[in-house]
Protein backbone atom coordinates (compact mmCIF):
# COMPACT_ATOMS: atom_id res chain seq x y z
CA UNK A 1 0.00 0.00 0.00
CA UNK A 2 1.22 3.84 0.24
CA UNK A 3 1.65 5.76 2.79
CA UNK A 4 2.96 9.01 3.78
CA UNK A 5 6.40 8.08 5.61
CA UNK A 6 8.15 10.20 8.53
CA UNK A 7 12.02 9.98 7.70
CA UNK A 8 13.10 12.60 9.86
CA UNK A 9 12.71 15.45 12.20
CA UNK A 10 12.18 18.53 10.06
CA UNK A 11 12.01 16.64 6.73
CA UNK A 12 9.23 16.55 4.51
CA UNK A 13 7.53 13.49 4.49
CA UNK A 14 7.59 10.91 1.78
CA UNK A 15 5.07 8.57 -0.17
CA UNK A 16 6.13 5.73 -0.68
CA UNK A 17 4.78 1.87 -0.96
CA UNK A 18 5.35 -0.19 2.49
CA UNK A 19 3.65 -3.15 3.75
CA UNK A 20 0.24 -3.82 4.23
CA UNK A 21 -1.32 -3.94 7.21
CA UNK A 22 -2.21 -7.24 8.90
CA UNK A 23 -4.41 -7.69 12.13
CA UNK A 24 -3.58 -9.48 15.13
CA UNK A 25 -6.50 -11.58 16.59
CA UNK A 26 -8.46 -8.79 17.95
CA UNK A 27 -7.72 -6.69 15.13
CA UNK A 28 -9.52 -4.75 12.38
CA UNK A 29 -7.86 -3.60 9.81
CA UNK A 30 -9.46 -0.73 7.61
CA UNK A 31 -9.84 0.89 4.19
CA UNK A 32 -9.22 4.63 5.27
CA UNK A 33 -12.07 6.71 3.86
CA UNK A 34 -10.18 10.19 5.61
CA UNK A 35 -7.81 10.98 7.94
CA UNK A 36 -7.45 15.08 9.09
CA UNK A 37 -4.26 16.65 9.70
CA UNK A 38 -3.76 16.63 13.08
CA UNK A 39 -1.71 19.57 14.97
CA UNK A 40 0.08 17.34 16.90
CA UNK A 41 1.65 15.46 14.08
CA UNK A 42 3.02 18.94 12.93
CA UNK A 43 4.61 19.28 16.21
CA UNK A 44 5.71 15.88 16.84
CA UNK A 45 7.52 15.88 13.55
CA UNK A 46 9.53 18.42 14.12
CA UNK A 47 10.37 17.20 17.68
CA UNK A 48 13.60 16.22 18.45
CA UNK A 49 14.29 16.71 22.65
CA UNK A 50 12.61 13.58 24.21
CA UNK A 51 12.93 15.33 27.43
CA UNK A 52 10.22 18.18 26.72
CA UNK A 53 7.68 14.99 27.88
CA UNK A 54 6.85 13.61 24.03
CA UNK A 55 8.06 10.99 22.55
CA UNK A 56 10.22 11.29 19.31
CA UNK A 57 9.34 10.16 16.54
CA UNK A 58 11.24 7.01 15.15
CA UNK A 59 12.46 7.03 11.41
CA UNK A 60 10.08 5.41 9.24
CA UNK A 61 6.92 5.40 11.05
CA UNK A 62 3.50 6.55 10.19
CA UNK A 63 1.76 9.26 11.80
CA UNK A 64 -2.40 9.83 11.43
CA UNK A 65 -4.64 9.08 14.28
CA UNK A 66 -8.04 11.42 13.46
CA UNK A 67 -9.40 8.94 10.76
CA UNK A 68 -12.33 6.71 9.46
CA UNK A 69 -12.83 3.91 7.08
CA UNK A 70 -14.01 0.95 6.06
CA UNK A 71 -13.42 -2.48 7.42
CA UNK A 72 -12.00 -4.85 4.88
CA UNK A 73 -10.27 -7.62 7.34
CA UNK A 74 -11.92 -8.96 10.29
CA UNK A 75 -8.65 -10.44 13.13
CA UNK A 76 -10.16 -14.56 13.89
CA UNK A 77 -10.92 -13.67 17.99
CA UNK A 78 -12.68 -10.20 17.46
CA UNK A 79 -15.47 -10.24 19.72
CA UNK A 80 -18.53 -8.57 18.38
CA UNK A 81 -20.43 -8.67 15.18
CA UNK A 82 -17.96 -6.65 13.39
CA UNK A 83 -17.89 -7.69 9.26
CA UNK A 84 -16.38 -6.53 6.05
CA UNK A 85 -17.99 -3.37 5.03
CA UNK A 86 -18.38 -1.53 8.29
CA UNK A 87 -18.09 2.07 8.33
CA UNK A 88 -15.86 2.80 11.49
CA UNK A 89 -13.68 5.28 13.37
CA UNK A 90 -11.84 4.27 15.72
CA UNK A 91 -9.86 5.98 19.29
CA UNK A 92 -6.05 6.61 18.37
CA UNK A 93 -4.33 3.67 20.64
CA UNK A 94 -5.17 -0.04 21.33
CA UNK A 95 -4.55 -1.39 24.63
CA UNK A 96 -4.81 -4.73 26.27
CA UNK A 97 -8.97 -4.79 26.60
CA UNK A 98 -8.89 -6.26 30.06
CA UNK A 99 -7.19 -3.97 32.75
CA UNK A 100 -8.76 -1.76 34.82
CA UNK A 101 -7.79 1.71 33.04
CA UNK A 102 -9.32 -0.14 29.23
CA UNK A 103 -12.36 -0.80 30.68
CA UNK A 104 -12.94 2.31 32.50
CA UNK A 105 -12.20 4.05 29.36
CA UNK A 106 -8.59 5.36 29.47
CA UNK A 107 -6.70 2.86 27.30
CA UNK A 108 -3.99 5.21 26.25
CA UNK A 109 -3.03 4.52 29.89
CA UNK A 110 -2.73 0.87 29.36
CA UNK A 111 0.68 -0.66 30.22
CA UNK A 112 0.78 -2.43 26.96
CA UNK A 113 -1.08 0.03 24.70
CA UNK A 114 0.44 0.93 21.39
CA UNK A 115 0.29 4.63 20.04
CA UNK A 116 0.03 5.79 16.56
CA UNK A 117 2.67 6.72 14.59
CA UNK A 118 5.12 3.99 16.53
CA UNK A 119 6.25 0.81 14.38
CA UNK A 120 3.86 -1.02 16.04
CA UNK A 121 0.94 0.75 15.64
CA UNK A 122 1.34 3.00 12.12
CA UNK A 123 -1.13 5.51 11.87
CA UNK A 124 -3.97 6.25 9.02
CA UNK A 125 -1.54 8.29 6.44
CA UNK A 126 -2.09 5.30 4.72
CA UNK A 127 -4.37 3.71 2.01
CA UNK A 128 -4.96 1.07 4.96
CA UNK A 129 -4.73 0.74 8.87
CA UNK A 130 -4.93 -1.34 11.67
CA UNK A 131 -7.22 -0.76 14.70
CA UNK A 132 -8.39 -2.76 17.85
CA UNK A 133 -12.10 -3.84 17.19
CA UNK A 134 -12.28 -2.92 21.21
CA UNK A 135 -11.34 0.56 20.09
CA UNK A 136 -13.82 1.02 17.14
CA UNK A 137 -16.89 2.60 16.94
CA UNK A 138 -19.19 1.96 13.74
CA UNK A 139 -20.48 5.18 12.23
CA UNK A 140 -24.18 6.01 11.78
CA UNK A 141 -25.39 5.85 8.67
CA UNK A 142 -25.93 10.01 8.12
CA UNK A 143 -22.11 10.46 9.22
CA UNK A 144 -19.38 10.30 6.65
CA UNK A 145 -16.00 9.45 6.66
CA UNK A 146 -14.87 13.03 6.86
CA UNK A 147 -17.33 13.61 9.83
CA UNK A 148 -16.15 10.29 11.18
CA UNK A 149 -12.35 11.62 10.94
CA UNK A 150 -13.50 14.81 13.32
CA UNK A 151 -14.65 12.57 15.84
CA UNK A 152 -11.10 12.48 17.62
CA UNK A 153 -10.41 16.61 17.42
CA UNK A 154 -14.36 16.69 18.80
CA UNK A 155 -13.51 15.01 22.02
CA UNK A 156 -10.45 16.62 22.48
CA UNK A 157 -12.31 19.96 22.91
CA UNK A 158 -15.34 17.63 24.61
CA UNK A 159 -12.57 16.80 27.09
CA UNK A 160 -11.32 20.64 27.66
CA UNK A 161 -14.77 21.99 27.86
CA UNK A 162 -15.11 19.61 30.69
CA UNK A 163 -12.20 20.14 32.83
CA UNK A 164 -13.12 23.75 33.00
CA UNK A 165 -15.86 22.68 34.69
CA UNK A 166 -17.97 25.36 32.61
CA UNK A 167 -21.66 26.69 33.86
CA UNK A 168 -24.73 27.92 31.42
CA UNK A 169 -23.72 31.96 31.66
CA UNK A 170 -20.33 32.15 31.84
CA UNK A 171 -18.21 33.93 29.65
CA UNK A 172 -15.17 32.71 27.57
CA UNK A 173 -11.99 33.16 25.52
CA UNK A 174 -10.52 30.49 23.50
CA UNK A 175 -7.17 31.81 22.33
CA UNK A 176 -6.42 30.04 18.66
CA UNK A 177 -8.54 29.18 16.27
CA UNK A 178 -7.48 26.20 15.03
CA UNK A 179 -9.46 22.91 15.00
CA UNK A 180 -9.18 22.36 19.03
CA UNK A 181 -9.89 26.06 19.13
CA UNK A 182 -13.35 25.87 17.29
CA UNK A 183 -14.01 22.55 18.79
CA UNK A 184 -13.35 23.87 22.31
CA UNK A 185 -16.20 26.72 20.88
CA UNK A 186 -18.37 24.53 19.47
CA UNK A 187 -18.50 22.44 23.04
CA UNK A 188 -18.57 25.51 24.87
CA UNK A 189 -22.04 26.57 23.26
CA UNK A 190 -23.26 23.07 23.53
CA UNK A 191 -23.38 23.47 27.43
CA UNK A 192 -24.97 27.47 27.25
CA UNK A 193 -22.08 29.93 27.77
CA UNK A 194 -23.13 33.04 27.16
CA UNK A 195 -20.11 34.66 25.53
CA UNK A 196 -17.58 32.97 23.36
CA UNK A 197 -14.88 35.13 21.88
CA UNK A 198 -12.14 33.54 20.27
CA UNK A 199 -8.97 35.06 18.78
CA UNK A 200 -6.03 34.11 16.04
CA UNK A 201 -3.32 35.77 14.25
CA UNK A 202 -5.16 34.76 11.06
CA UNK A 203 -8.22 36.61 10.53
CA UNK A 204 -10.16 33.96 8.41
CA UNK A 205 -9.72 31.12 11.04
CA UNK A 206 -11.29 33.75 13.84
CA UNK A 207 -14.11 34.60 11.70
CA UNK A 208 -14.98 30.57 10.57
CA UNK A 209 -15.34 30.43 14.32
CA UNK A 210 -18.40 32.26 14.33
CA UNK A 211 -19.97 29.45 12.62
CA UNK A 212 -18.38 27.22 15.25
CA UNK A 213 -20.56 28.58 18.08
CA UNK A 214 -18.40 32.10 18.70
CA UNK A 215 -20.64 34.55 19.50
CA UNK A 216 -17.71 37.19 18.66
CA UNK A 217 -14.26 36.81 16.98
CA UNK A 218 -11.02 39.00 17.34
CA UNK A 219 -8.48 39.70 14.83
CA UNK A 220 -5.17 38.97 16.84
CA UNK A 221 -2.73 40.71 15.05
CA UNK A 222 -4.10 44.13 14.36
CA UNK A 223 -6.91 43.85 17.51
CA UNK A 224 -6.68 44.23 21.30
CA UNK A 225 -7.55 41.28 22.59
CA UNK A 226 -8.42 42.73 25.80
CA UNK A 227 -10.07 45.77 24.50
CA UNK A 228 -12.33 43.48 22.56
CA UNK A 229 -13.10 41.00 24.81
CA UNK A 230 -14.23 43.81 27.78
CA UNK A 231 -16.42 45.81 25.25
CA UNK A 232 -18.21 42.74 24.47
CA UNK A 233 -18.26 40.93 27.97
CA UNK A 234 -17.79 44.01 30.45
CA UNK A 235 -15.44 42.24 32.03
CA UNK A 236 -12.75 39.97 31.76
CA UNK A 237 -13.63 36.13 30.78
CA UNK A 238 -14.43 33.72 33.39
CA UNK A 239 -12.61 31.13 31.56
CA UNK A 240 -9.66 31.17 29.44
CA UNK A 241 -8.78 27.78 26.86
CA UNK A 242 -4.76 28.10 25.82
CA UNK A 243 -5.75 26.20 22.39
CA UNK A 244 -2.29 27.82 21.08
CA UNK A 245 0.14 25.53 22.68
CA UNK A 246 3.65 27.62 21.77
CA UNK A 247 6.26 29.66 24.30
CA UNK A 248 4.15 32.31 25.89
CA UNK A 249 0.59 31.49 25.00
CA UNK A 250 0.18 29.79 28.82
CA UNK A 251 1.63 33.77 29.85
CA UNK A 252 -0.94 35.48 27.56
CA UNK A 253 -4.03 33.32 28.79
CA UNK A 254 -2.79 33.89 32.76
CA UNK A 255 -2.33 37.54 31.75
CA UNK A 256 -6.15 37.67 30.02
CA UNK A 257 -8.04 35.59 32.94
CA UNK A 258 -10.18 37.34 35.42
CA UNK A 259 -9.77 37.15 39.15
CA UNK A 260 -10.46 33.74 40.59
CA UNK A 261 -10.76 32.57 36.84
CA UNK A 262 -10.33 29.11 35.48
CA UNK A 263 -7.70 28.38 32.63
CA UNK A 264 -7.48 25.25 30.78
CA UNK A 265 -4.20 24.45 28.54
CA UNK A 266 -5.42 22.37 25.82
CA UNK A 267 -2.31 23.78 23.40
CA UNK A 268 0.34 21.27 22.51
CA UNK A 269 3.90 23.19 23.23
CA UNK A 270 6.75 21.42 22.79
CA UNK A 271 9.22 23.13 23.72
CA UNK A 272 10.66 25.19 27.03
CA UNK A 273 8.47 28.64 28.61
CA UNK A 274 9.03 31.16 30.82
CA UNK A 275 6.02 32.41 32.67
CA UNK A 276 5.43 34.49 35.64
CA UNK A 277 3.54 32.28 38.15
CA UNK A 278 3.35 35.55 40.79
CA UNK A 279 0.90 37.25 38.36
CA UNK A 280 -1.10 33.66 38.13
CA UNK A 281 -0.89 33.29 42.37
CA UNK A 282 -2.03 36.64 42.75
CA UNK A 283 -5.12 36.37 40.61
CA UNK A 284 -5.76 32.93 42.20
CA UNK A 285 -6.38 31.19 38.99
CA UNK A 286 -7.47 27.31 38.61
CA UNK A 287 -5.61 26.44 35.69
CA UNK A 288 -5.97 22.85 35.01
CA UNK A 289 -4.32 21.02 31.50
CA UNK A 290 -6.63 18.76 29.12
CA UNK A 291 -4.72 16.04 27.01
CA UNK A 292 -6.61 13.31 25.83
CA UNK A 293 -10.69 12.06 26.35
CA UNK A 294 -11.60 9.16 27.74
CA UNK A 295 -13.58 6.53 25.62
CA UNK A 296 -17.14 7.43 26.92
CA UNK A 297 -16.64 10.86 25.44
CA UNK A 298 -15.43 10.02 22.13
CA UNK A 299 -18.50 7.95 22.11
CA UNK A 300 -20.90 10.74 22.81
CA UNK A 301 -19.08 13.28 20.15
CA UNK A 302 -20.34 10.20 17.83
CA UNK A 303 -23.67 9.96 19.07
CA UNK A 304 -24.22 13.71 18.81
CA UNK A 305 -23.10 13.62 15.43
CA UNK A 306 -25.35 10.69 14.39
CA UNK A 307 -28.21 12.63 15.63
CA UNK A 308 -27.23 15.94 13.79
CA UNK A 309 -26.94 17.94 16.94
CA UNK A 310 -23.56 19.07 16.06
CA UNK A 311 -22.32 19.78 12.98
CA UNK A 312 -17.89 19.80 12.56
CA UNK A 313 -18.17 20.40 8.73
CA UNK A 314 -17.76 24.16 9.18
CA UNK A 315 -13.72 23.13 10.04
CA UNK A 316 -13.14 20.93 7.35
CA UNK A 317 -10.75 22.42 4.81
CA UNK A 318 -9.22 20.94 1.50
CA UNK A 319 -9.40 17.19 0.85
CA UNK A 320 -6.19 15.80 -1.10
CA UNK A 321 -5.32 12.90 -2.16
CA UNK A 322 -1.53 10.83 -0.83
CA UNK A 323 0.11 12.76 -3.87
CA UNK A 324 -0.86 15.94 -2.99
CA UNK A 325 0.00 15.01 0.92
CA UNK A 326 3.43 15.98 1.35
CA UNK A 327 3.31 19.64 0.43
CA UNK A 328 0.00 20.24 2.22
CA UNK A 329 1.48 18.94 5.52
CA UNK A 330 4.61 21.35 5.04
CA UNK A 331 2.56 23.84 4.51
CA UNK A 332 0.36 23.83 7.68
CA UNK A 333 3.25 24.20 9.57
CA UNK A 334 3.08 27.87 8.69
CA UNK A 335 0.41 30.26 9.36
CA UNK A 336 -2.58 30.11 7.38
CA UNK A 337 -6.20 29.70 6.78
CA UNK A 338 -7.07 26.31 6.66
CA UNK A 339 -8.91 24.39 9.52
CA UNK A 340 -8.42 20.72 8.94
CA UNK A 341 -7.09 19.61 5.94
CA UNK A 342 -8.33 16.08 5.07
CA UNK A 343 -6.10 13.09 3.27
CA UNK A 344 -8.42 11.10 1.17
CA UNK A 345 -5.87 7.96 0.24
CA UNK A 346 -8.48 5.75 -1.33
Amino acid sequence: MKAAVFKAAGSPLVVETVPDPTPEPSDLVLKVGACGICGTDLHMSENTDATVGWRVLPPECVMGHEFAGEVVEVGREVKGDWRTGDRVTALPWIGCGECALCRSGRGFRCASAKMRASHKLPGAYAEYCRVGAFESFRLPSTVSFQEGAMVEPLAVGLNAVRRAGLRPGDSVLIVGAGPVGLSVALWCRFFGAQHIVVSDLVEVRAERALSMGATSAVDARHDDVMEHVEAVIGARPEIVFDAVGVPGSLQLAIDYAAHDGRLVVVGLCMAGDHLFPTKALVKELDIRFAFIYPQADFATVLELLGRGRIDPKPMIGDCIGLSEFSDAFEALKQPNQQIKVMLEPN
